[in-house]
């Protein structure tokens, strides 16, 4: 376990290259290449975190300035996903995620009941999160580790079924998302999306980036429409003119250098992606094996970038007139790109949906967020997190994930057998979709 912890704080932008390089040797891929490809993947990740801290230094101001400005105040501060992650990793089972997510990944690859290889080994503080909240709900850790298993198998249903779209429209061919935040995204878009269609104007409406800047010029350009929401952001905040146009130029700089660094990413993963899949033809002729990677690959895109930022100042407005809500938003702010990665995917890079259906989901998230407060504020405690003289914290991403909602709630009122459901109807899931559906596909076809 110490030795997990110490590749774990060794950061993503480290350990995961090195995992990388291992996986490329495993896959007979020529040294030099492989440790040229790990390299390059490294660098990816130092260059979307500089751009995300960008973000983040440039709105957190601003947004503290707003919540100055208009009053706002909330018993619980949104501490945001960095901290989140750390007081998962920081509690009793934190560091067994890895060990779980790894070994619940092997089993179900060996049973064909998932097509997802899992290289983002990062992002299990995903898992260590829901499981570690349900320890502290029950006191039970053998119950823990079930629901870590569980979030798991979930997390790759989620991951192999939303792999083809992914593919599609970000042309991220064997790629796959089993990332906690955004994966659950793709199923929460699909009756929004089945409802758009449906109603008589609004299935004429179809706002992606490139439509705009055609109808607009260069004020339909991603980079100019960061810079006009960097302006109006400024302005809300009542910043001086300075700071305004500073955080107009930043959130333009963002939505220039955002997919620029994926595309780094992407450079270097090609080789590795086209390694495993020779494999898997050489020793599973007839199986398919996505890479499981970040969906940190797909927030560069325009229409992910520009709903984004649209969504913060929306965001902050539901956390004032929505009855019932202790949340402050703050740390996650930077994170909503997360939050509606596979959002823009379903609906084709439609700005106009993607806003409403992540509306709909960020006002969840915050009453979920106020459910769970007293819950993390306890974990963070166990975990010895500084919280900074908050009273009370939370976190509008995992903390406000309906999905973990589900697995507590399970797990709280009907314990075994709340769990043993939630895992029955994951093995269901995963069987459907990797050995019912495609052996129907292939008759088909």
């Amino acid at each position: 376990m110490q030795v997990i912890q110490w590749i774990v704080n060794l950061g993503a932008s480290v350990f995961l290259p090195i995992l990388l390089f291992l996986f490329g040797l495993a896959l007979r891929i020529k040294p030099g290449k492989a440790f040229k490809s790990a390299l390059t993947i490294g660098i990816g990740f130092i260059g979307l975190n500089l751009v995300i801290n960008l973000l983040t230094t440039s709105l957190g101001p601003a947004t503290k300035a707003m919540i100055s400005n208009y009053g706002l105040h909330l018993s619980s501060i949104d501490v945001g996903w960095p901290a989140a992650s750390a007081i998962a990793y920081g509690t009793a089972l934190g560091a067994m995620a890895i060990p779980v997510g790894v070994g619940t990944n092997i089993i179900l690859l060996i049973l064909g009941l998932t097509k997802t290889l899992d290289v983002d080994i990062w992002n299990y503080w995903h898992v260590a999160f829901a499981g570690s909240i349900l320890y502290t709900l029950t006191g039970n850790m053998w119950l823990g580790l079930a629901t870590m298993v569980v979030v798991t198998m979930f997390t790759y249903f989620f991951a192999d079924l939303s792999a083809p779209t992914v593919a599609k429209y970000y042309g991220l061919e064997g790629i796959s998302f089993p990332h906690g935040l955004s994966a659950p995204g793709y199923v929460f878009a699909l009756p929004f999306n089945w409802l758009f269609d449906r109603i008589p104007g609004i299935n004429k409406i179809h706002l992606d980036a490139e439509t705009i800047q055609k109808r607009l010029g260069v004020f339909g350009d991603t980079t100019v429409i960061g810079a006009v929401i960097g302006l109006v952001i400024g302005l809300l905040a009542q910043q001086p003119i300075n700071k305004v146009l500073n955080l107009a130029v930043s959130m333009a700089a963002v939505m220039m250098l955002m997919p620029r660094m994926v595309s780094l990413l992407m450079e270097g993963l090609t080789p590795i992606s086209e390694g495993a899949n020779d494999m898997i033809k050489k020793h599973f002729p007839g199986r398919k094996l996505y890479i499981g990677m970040d969906s940190a690959l797909a927030i560069g895109q325009g229409s992910v970038l520009s709903a984004a930022l649209l969504l913060v100042p929306i965001t902050l407005l539901l956390a004032v007139v929505l009855p019932g809500n202790k949340v402050l938003p703050f740390g996650d702010l930077a994170t909503i790109p997360f939050f509606i990665a596979l959002f823009a995917a379903v609906f084709k890079g439609d700005i106009f949906r993607t806003v409403i259906a992540g509306t709909v989901d960020i006002a969840i998230s915050l009453y979920v967020a106020s459910w769970a407060a007293p819950l993390i504020t306890k974990l963070a405690k166990a975990a010895s997190f500084n919280m900074g003289g908050n009273n009370s914290i939370s976190a509008l991403s995992d903390g406000g994930l309906w999905t973990n909602f589900i697995y507590l709630m399970m797990g709280e009122k009907f314990q075994w057998i709340g769990i043993a459901v939630l895992f029955l109807v994951a093995l269901g899931l995963l069987f459907w979709l990797n050995k019912i559906r495609d052996k129907s596909e292939k008759v088909t076809a």
